[in-house]
């Protein structure tokens, strides 16, 4: 078995983070389904091929949560985080051989970050945009995208528009003021370890400091 291997999430900060693999035992499996990285495809499109990747190919997930995100990064790296969840679901399907999508400046490097959780034997490759150019990968990074929206609009329905989760989004970053400000504190929701909260908190406290002189 071959398995690919992709994140969703992993600079967001709203929401969970998620891993997904992949995992066939002939390429032509992938290849019949014109999978390709999931953010060139709608999210109509998105949809339909999760199902058919979900009914042909054996496929492993791992949501983290903001909060959970927020206390391994006390302890490690976020590539520390992502390579140790990438083998996570690589141990989860026992592949001889699993492509990462690498998550470090250094392929090499990451790949031996992945080896090191791993508990049986398999052939890393990793490689930087690989969603791009291995389709098990590009199927890994669909499963991965779908889980996570689907996820987003669960909270969304719990604490209205919050966007995409991403910094980048204006609706996320609106969002997050808005609660800040209702409540005093970020949402349970957020990573209060990413700099867009820090800045968001100092930036509000001077501001409430500054009313008093």
């Amino acid at each position: 078995m071959i398995c690919g291997v992709d994140e969703a999430g992993k600079g967001s900060v709203l929401g969970p983070m998620v891993v997904a693999a992949v995992g066939v035992r002939s390429a032509d499996i992938i290849a019949g389904l014109g999978v390709r990285d999931s953010k060139q495809l709608s999210p109509e499109e998105r949809e339909r091929l999760f199902g058919l990747i979900k009914k042909k190919c054996r496929v492993a997930t791992v949501i983290i949560p903001a909060e959970e995100i927020d206390a391994i990064r006390r302890e490690m790296t976020m590539n520390a985080c992502v390579a140790r969840a990438h083998a996570e679901v690589i141990s989860r399907l026992a592949p001889q051989t699993a492509v990462v999508d690498a998550c470090d400046v250094n392929p090499f490097r990451y790949a031996e970050m992945v080896r090191g959780h791993l508990v049986h034997s398999c052939e890393i490759i990793s490689e930087h945009h690989a969603d791009c150019t291995y389709p098990v990968v590009s199927a890994a990074s669909i499963v991965a995208k779908v889980t996570r929206d689907r996820e987003i609009t669960k909270l969304a329905k719990k604490y209205g528009k919050i966007g995409s989760g991403y910094p980048s989004d204006p609706e996320t970053v609106a969002f997050l003021s808005a609660y800040i400000d209702q409540h005093r504190t970020p949402p349970p929701i957020a990573r209060k370890s990413w700099k867009t909260v820090s800045v968001m908190l100092a930036k509000k406290s001077q501001s409430s400091l500054s009313a008093f002189f």
